[in-house]
């Protein structure tokens, strides 16, 4: 058996599980037949809960703009949660403009840090990323968001369990102990093939830098470029490169280590 058909082995086994996981925990107003679709699970989570109650985030890497894409088809006027760290590629702020422009009904909105970069530096010392990057990422990324959560009941993410080891068993409905919510993410068993094919189906905005080499994008401080990368990969690879860390920390449960 080659190296290559074992790791789709190995991947699809870990999508049943997951898969069969989340029936056992799901809430009264979710449906098993809800989980087959994307689109079919963010319908029944607006139809449930009012946009208020709502929060999509995305940090505009390729699954993030596709679940746009999905929310935006159903019409609702939603806002889209993203954490402006102030290191973005200058790609990534295009893009923004990009997508404010292709979605007029969906509200952008940057609720990203206070904490300039010359603040954080006064406080915490330079390149703060190079040193201790799990409390870069708890400044810039972390705490906004714990700020944004706490009133909201549902938060759609665009994870996805093959995007690494740690989102393996991910569930596309899960009980959010961290911030006491439901956290949907709907593309958890699509692969980034199937991302790609209905970015390209649906002339999806997306970062350009996809197609140089970046299959995922962060921090330009943070974020390196993958040889050989193409669209329909993903790897974290080019994250914190040299370091063990894997994760900034917004999907990390309580107790579990981001790494470094």
């Amino acid at each position: 058996m080659t190296k290559v058909l074992q790791l789709e082995i190995n991947g699809a086994e870990n999508q049943a599980k997951g898969n069969e996981m989340e029936k056992q925990g799901l809430p009264e107003w979710l449906d098993n037949q809800h989980l087959d679709h994307p689109q079919s699970l963010i319908a029944v989570v607006l139809k449930h809960f009012e946009p208020g109650q709502i929060t999509l985030s995305t940090g505009f890497g390729m699954e993030g703009c596709a679940l746009v894409e999905m929310v935006s088809r159903l019409k609702v006027q939603l806002e889209v949660v993203y954490m402006d760290t102030a290191f973005f590629f200058p790609e990534t702020y295009a893009l923004i403009d990009e997508m404010k422009e292709h979605y007029p009904d969906l509200r952008f909105v940057n609720a990203g840090t206070h904490l300039t970069p010359q603040q954080q530096e006064e406080g915490y010392g330079e390149k703060l990323w190079e040193r201790d990057p799990d409390v870069c990422c708890l400044l810039r990324k972390v705490l906004p968001m714990k700020e944004v959560l706490k009133d909201s009941q549902v938060w759609l993410t665009g994870l996805r369990r093959d995007q690494s080891s740690h989102r393996k068993n991910l569930s596309k409905v899960e009980w959010e102990h961290n911030h006491e919510l439901w956290k949907i993410s709907p593309l958890a068993d699509w692969t980034r093939s199937q991302i790609w094919e209905y970015i390209q189906e649906h002339d999806v905005p997306h970062n350009k830098l996809h197609k140089k080499g970046y299959p995922s994008i962060g921090c330009m401080q943070c974020t390196k470029h993958v040889p050989g990368a193409s669209m329909s990969d993903y790897s974290r690879e080019g994250r914190w490169a040299g370091l063990s860390k894997t994760e900034c920390g917004l999907h990390v449960k309580s107790g579990e280590k981001v790494g470094g």
